[in-house]
């Protein structure tokens, strides 16, 4: 699967995981050195994130039940407690940087595919 900025006609992930349980969206990228570009991770559900244990900064972009970025926070860094976004159902962590070179921002409409 990949996720792209329809709005902006940008690809955001090439190769997206999934953590739809609650062990795996409890662990998310705990522990990993990096998210090499192009990968991602979509929380669902979810609606504020943690970055304990890691090791790298990430891009965050909530989305509601509709695919649009609702919150947007660039290079989250590690030890950090994201806001809670009341409508958000699901939360994308990708690289840091990812936001800025594709231009993503709040609106935005994401395409999951």
């Amino acid at each position: 699967m990949k996720i792209i900025n329809a709005t902006k006609q940008q690809v955001i992930c090439t190769e997206i995981s999934i953590a739809d349980t609650f062990m795996r969206r409890f662990l998310g990228l705990m522990g990993k050195k990096e998210i090499p570009p192009g990968k991602g991770l979509i929380i669902t559900p979810c609606n504020s994130i943690h970055t304990f244990f890691m090791r790298m900064p990430l891009d965050i972009i909530f989305i509601d039940k509709n695919n649009i970025a609702l919150h947007v926070i660039e290079n989250l860094q590690p030890w950090r407690i994201s806001p809670v976004i009341l409508n958000a159902r699901s939360v994308i962590e990708v690289p840091s940087g990812t936001v800025k070179k594709t231009g993503t921002t709040q609106g935005d409409r994401l395409e999951i595919v």
